[in-house]
């Protein structure tokens, strides 16, 4: 049997001072509206996996769809706008 604990010591031993940096956090932060857009569209989809999907299913997935899209137009529409001054998206 071999022990892997020189495997599991490599792989940790950056652990303590890899922390995500501030503008690493405030990127997530930005981004954060469509991560939740999309885990609610998985959500949509996932309780329709072991059925088949309602009326109410559909429009479930619909406005999660939308809302997910929604999101990703605003993050580009306010990345664009912090590339371009003056409000030239």
């Amino acid at each position: 049997m071999e022990h892997i604990v020189t495997v599991q010591d490599a792989v940790t031993a950056f652990a303590d001072f890899m922390e995500p940096t501030n503008a690493e956090l405030d990127a997530i932060e930005r981004e954060m509206p469509v991560i939740l857009a999309d885990v609610d569209l998985l959500d949509a989809h996932i309780t329709t996996l072991d059925r088949t999907p309602t009326e109410l299913d559909n429009r479930r997935i619909r406005r999660a769809r939308r809302r997910a899209l929604a999101a990703r137009v605003a993050l580009l529409n306010h990345t664009t706008a912090a590339i371009l001054p003056g409000g030239a998206a």
